[in-house]
């Protein structure tokens, strides 16, 4: 943002320590802040029956826990600024499941309901909880993805990555801007791209099969691939 002054420290969110380094280097620069984005992700496939539990604390230090540690650190400095809202990344895999995605499924599904306990936490502090949920985002998540078993959805690393461009519509760029507009109505739910609300929807409609629904297009897109080569 042109004009604007900014402060880069590095950080490690599964380290509650650095967060509360991060949130008061904000206090010493600017006294408060007005909205946190809890957005660090990171990617794992690995079917659970090979599931290595390092990878999946891994996993959930940053996805999980990162969330949490960035609520406990910034809240005290969204105290008393008018608009304050905490903004937690989740995803449509909250509500959505397919195979190998065991670990980022429950993680995405953990930041939902973390976010919806704390929102009623924070009422009477005035400060907002924004829960986000994006369908496929062309970002490097897939790239630099723990790759393990992946002979359940792919046959090689540059075929996950095409499945995951192929259904990755909407761009960061557009995902910041949408989620701007959401801070600006107040929203305390946001579904990013039309992928997204067509999976919420299916979920809404028949929470039990839908999972089952998406591994199967899922599985007829990749047959349609490997025919067309």
């Amino acid at each position: 943002m042109r004009g604007a002054t900014v402060l880069a420290m590095r950080c490690d969110v599964g380290r509650r320590e650095d967060l509360l380094a991060l949130a008061e280097r904000a206090r010493q620069a600017w006294g408060g802040v007005d909205v946190v984005i809890n957005n660090a992700g990171v990617a794992l496939v690995a079917p659970v029956a090979s599931l290595d539990e390092a990878d999946a604390r891994w996993l959930f230090d940053i996805n999980f826990w990162g969330v949490v540690h960035g609520a406990q650190a910034f809240v005290p400095l969204l105290r008393g600024r008018p608009g304050a809202t905490l903004v937690n990344v989740s995803s449509i895999f909250a509500m959505i499941s397919m195979p190998t995605q065991s670990i980022y499924n429950a993680a995405k599904a953990g930041v939902r309901a973390f976010s919806d306990a704390l929102r009623e936490e924070l009422r009477e502090d005035g400060i907002g909880v924004l829960c986000v949920h994006p369908g496929g985002i062309r970002t490097r998540i897939a790239e630099q993805a723990r790759l393990r078993d992946i002979s359940m959805v792919a046959v090689s690393a540059a075929e996950l990555q095409q499945q995951f461009l192929d259904n990755a519509p909407t761009s960061a760029e557009d995902a910041a801007a949408v989620i701007v507009a959401a801070l600006r109505r107040g929203e305390t739910r946001l579904l990013i791209g039309a992928d997204a609300r067509v999976l919420d929807w299916a979920h809404r409609l028949a929470p039990a099969r839908a999972s089952a629904w998406f591994t199967r297009f899922v599985k007829w897109k990749r047959r349609r691939r490997a025919a067309a080569a």
